[in-house]
């Protein structure tokens, strides 16, 4: 797996996913989200076991909070990884719904 991982988005005004490609695996990883007025719920991470414990899943969701600071939504962290992730984080409060 390359140092660099490109983490890409795709989706519509309802629903959508992070991910990125993982060598040597048939899934990508992503982090999926569903729109729910101006929060995006963060439904489900996942990686590959090629990926995991390399930052990954870390990566998907700096993207999105990335997105959600550039284009004004919260998150609402239904995903445990996500949860756990805002919990390890309390200075992104703000974006949390």
């Amino acid at each position: 797996m390359s140092d660099t991982i490109e983490i890409q988005h795709e989706g519509d005004e309802t629903q959508g996913r992070y991910f990125t490609g993982v060598e040597g695996a048939e899934r990508e990883a992503e982090l999926t989200w569903r729109k729910n007025g101006n929060v995006r719920h963060a439904t489900h991470t996942f990686v590959p076991a090629e990926a995991r414990g390399k930052g990954v899943a870390a990566k998907l969701v700096k993207a999105m909070i990335a997105d959600a600071r550039e284009d004004g939504f919260k998150i609402a962290p239904d995903c445990s990884y996500v949860e756990s992730y805002f919990r390890r984080n309390p200075d992104l409060s703000g974006l949390r719904a």
